[in-house]
């Protein structure tokens, strides 16, 4: 049966409820809290002297992190103002010199972390050299001493650190210094490459082994920074291709970098902050580039 409403009597009704005053409820303000950890933290950096590895450690001291920062006897001076400026954001940190291809020395460097500072929760394997040089021209000693530094100075730190984490019991973070050469070697520096391309593998094998004792490896890959390294680069490559100092990091810039710039340290550190945080913990055997658009993986 169909069911009919006079026109007149509709709109007086709806005249009579548009006088009704309107009550609006007040659209929900979603407010996401994120949980902040207070726990102590402490960790390891080496090569903190200057460089990525000082960036480093400033940023985790920004974090919550209290720093053991490291470097070689000759970089002394540089740690201890590493130290003072993390003492500056409120953080405790102190210098300890110790050269990480010496396995004894970094034993005694993870020793010294954990009696000053307290259990060890993250250890940053970022010391590394660099070399200019032909592949065809290298001697056994200029291979020796790359896989020294790059490989097992950063095998010491990883075991080492293991083994201490293991000790402790509740996981822990490992990190290390791979490169975009890890990926794609340049040339002139094939040994350099080599070695972090082997750093990559170790990385991953270290990740399967330590998985189960809850403690997360992984490495980061930068690009072209501006440091002391790369400008010791630069200027060994200008010197075999008759460039002016500065010459080739720009040429590399304009023409392998998609986001058009140099990279700075704190773009490195920035990644190894999300590396050291709990928001990386479902993320292990990785090795993460940091390149401004060089290497596509």
């Amino acid at each position: 049966m169909a069911f009919r409403v006079q026109s007149q009597s509709f709109w007086r009704a709806t005249a009579k409820l548009a006088t009704v005053p309107r009550v609006t409820t007040p659209a929900p303000q979603w407010i996401r809290n994120y949980a902040v950890d207070q726990r102590k933290r402490t960790a390891i950096v080496t090569g903190s002297a200057r460089g990525i590895g000082k960036a480093i450690a400033l940023r985790l001291a920004q974090d919550g992190y209290d720093i053991c920062v490291n470097d070689i006897p000759a970089n002394k001076a540089g740690a201890e103002e590493v130290v003072s400026e993390i003492k500056g954001l409120g953080r405790n940190a102190f210098p300890y010199m110790a050269d990480v291809s010496n396995l004894k020395e970094v034993e005694s460097l993870v020793g010294a972390s954990v009696s000053e500072l307290g259990d060890l929760n993250a250890m940053i394997a970022n010391a590394g050299i660099a070399q200019v040089k032909g592949l065809l021209d290298l001697t056994e000693q200029d291979l020796r001493r790359m896989f020294e530094v790059n490989v097992y100075g950063v095998y010491n730190c990883y075991s080492t650190a293991a083994k201490q984490m293991i000790k402790q019991g509740g996981g822990g973070k490992i990190l290390g210094a791979a490169s975009i050469v890890a990926f794609k070697p340049f040339p002139l520096l094939s040994h350099y490459s080599a070695s972090k391309w082997a750093v990559r593998g170790l990385t991953q094998a270290m990740a399967m082994e330590l998985a189960t004792h809850k403690i997360t490896v992984n490495a980061y890959a930068p690009g072209i920074v501006g440091t002391a390294m790369w400008d010791l680069i630069d200027e060994e490559l200008g010197k075999l291709k008759g460039a002016k100092k500065g010459d080739t990091i720009k040429k590399y810039t304009d023409e392998l970098i998609a986001l058009g710039r140099t990279s700075v340290p704190e773009d490195v550190s920035n990644t190894v902050s999300f590396l050291a945080s709990k928001d990386s913990d479902y993320m292990t055997g990785q090795t993460i580039v940091i390149d401004g658009g060089i290497i596509f993986t």
